[in-house]
């Protein structure tokens, strides 16, 4: 398997010399292709920082971030924006689509801004569309369909540029408990049917369980790692044995 993703002591302080507050200590993180990773920690741990230094939207203050062997820390700002529409799908825990724009419109938005051909951006968004079952209701705005219907056509955007990573920021967070099932179908879809490598930080020890392995970030520093090895329920049971040992809180 590729390295889809590795980092190597990152760090991120915040703050002058006299009130320093050291979000991230020195993380070490190593994402394979086809993997779906679970980063999970007690609010204010660090691991929203962390995903936002992955995916170029902050900086880290130190160490080295490398995305299929690109070392993010030598892009210009430009070619940052780039890589990123490119090389990185987001998922948010809102999902941002835009009212003004139809459900295709928002899923072709990352292939417009890099002024692919209309065939090209058509035939993506066809397949992908077909794909989460969102074909026909292609042509309504977000404020007309349900919010299962939402989270597909955000799941649709982050697969359009095929990224090489799939980052996912609390995809369950404000979802009743049968929008995050679904929510999680979604991505275990992407991940089994179409090889998506993902990133997801959750408070949610119910959407946790679903991924391979979960870090645990405590403090800024990587505290354990489980891997899944047997059922889902096995792996859930003992994701709140790591949460009550660090800590962890539910919100």
């Amino acid at each position: 398997m590729k390295t889809v993703l590795d980092t190597k002591s990152i760090t991120k302080i915040y703050g002058n010399k006299d009130t320093k507050t050291h979000a991230l200590c020195g993380i070490d993180l190593t994402v394979m292709e086809g993997e779906f990773v679970g980063i999970m920690g007690p609010s204010g741990s660090g691991k929203t920082t962390l995903l936002n230094i992955l995916g170029g939207i902050d900086k880290p203050s130190s160490g080295t971030i490398k995305i299929m062997n690109n070392n993010m820390e030598s892009l210009q700002k430009d070619q940052l924006a780039l890589f990123r529409r490119q090389n990185i799908g987001f998922i948010f825990q809102e999902f941002n689509l835009l009212d003004s724009l139809t459900l295709r419109e928002n899923i072709m938005l990352p292939m417009i801004l890099d002024k692919r051909q209309t065939k090209e951006m058509e035939a993506r968004a066809q397949d992908i569309m077909h794909f989460f079952d969102i074909y026909d209701i292609k042509d309504k705005y977000p404020y007309h369909v349900s919010g299962g219907q939402k989270q597909r056509a955000a799941a649709s955007r982050a697969l359009i540029n095929e990224p090489s990573i799939v980052l996912a920021d609390e995809p369950t967070g404000n979802l009743d408990s049968k929008s995050s099932n679904n929510m999680m179908q979604t991505l275990v879809k992407m991940n089994k049917e179409r090889n998506s490598t993902i990133l997801m930080v959750t408070h949610d020890p119910f959407a946790a369980s679903f991924c391979h392995r979960i870090i645990f970030i405590k403090d800024g520093s990587i505290e354990m790692e489980i891997v899944k090895k047997g059922e889902r329920q096995e792996f859930f049971d003992q994701i709140l044995d790591c949460e009550a040992i660090l800590g962890g809180d539910r919100r």
